[in-house]
């Protein structure tokens, strides 16, 4: 049975774990399931994207899920061989999957696309909150880029998971004008962006 990845295309852990088949050149399907789904429900115990399926092995959770395609498949490694340089670049992806993304994406972009009132308008009050962070985020990651990658000199799975983030925050003003300002950050994303495993997932 083929790579199947479970999981609306829109949601950034779903794109991270497409971006890695896609580096390593792995045919897959995309199914495509809301979080919270019934479908979803039967395959995860929170009913969370992405969950992955191949040769009757299931598995949930982006980091398990991405780590699984980089081991079992040909192609080029998206986590490096040494312990010291593979714990740094888990280091990074935890911390994109946990800092980053809870405060970009969750209590920043989704408030954008959530919160309105009754005619439609961006409800501001929880986005006004975190302003502020967002502004200190891009500012922490346009150092974490620094080298050119995230944390590294050399692309890894760990850009997998940043670059979606990315992508959404900077649909909105403010993370657009935080992109803008933070040099390293901007010369990375115009650079990652250009990448066909980021083109090839961009919904």
């Amino acid at each position: 049975m083929a790579l199947e990845i479970i999981g609306t295309p829109i949601s950034n852990f779903v794109r991270a774990v497409r971006m890695v088949a896609e580096e390593k050149g792995v045919v897959y399907k995309n199914t495509p399931e809301m979080p919270h789904s019934d479908a979803m429900k039967s395959l995860h115990p929170l009913g969370q994207v992405p969950v992955m399926r191949h040769d009757g092995f299931h598995l949930f959770e982006s980091m398990a899920i991405a780590r699984y395609i980089d081991n079992v498949f040909d192609g080029p490694a998206l986590v490096p061989a040494s312990p010291e340089a593979a714990a740094k670049t888990v280091q990074w992806i935890s911390f994109a999957q946990t800092s980053v993304d809870q405060l970009i994406v969750r209590q920043y972009c989704l408030e954008y696309l959530f919160n309105k009132d009754e005619h439609g308008n961006v409800i501001r009050d929880n986005i006004e909150k975190v302003l502020n962070k967002v502004s200190k985020m891009f500012l922490v990651l346009d150092e974490a880029v620094s080298s050119g990658y995230f944390g590294s000199d050399e692309f890894s799975m760990a850009d997998c998971f940043l670059m979606p983030i990315i992508y959404y925050g900077q649909m909105f003003p403010e993370g657009k004008a935080a992109l803008e300002s933070a040099k390293n950050l901007k010369v990375y994303y115009e650079k990652l962006s250009q990448r066909p495993s980021f083109i090839s997932t961009t919904a």
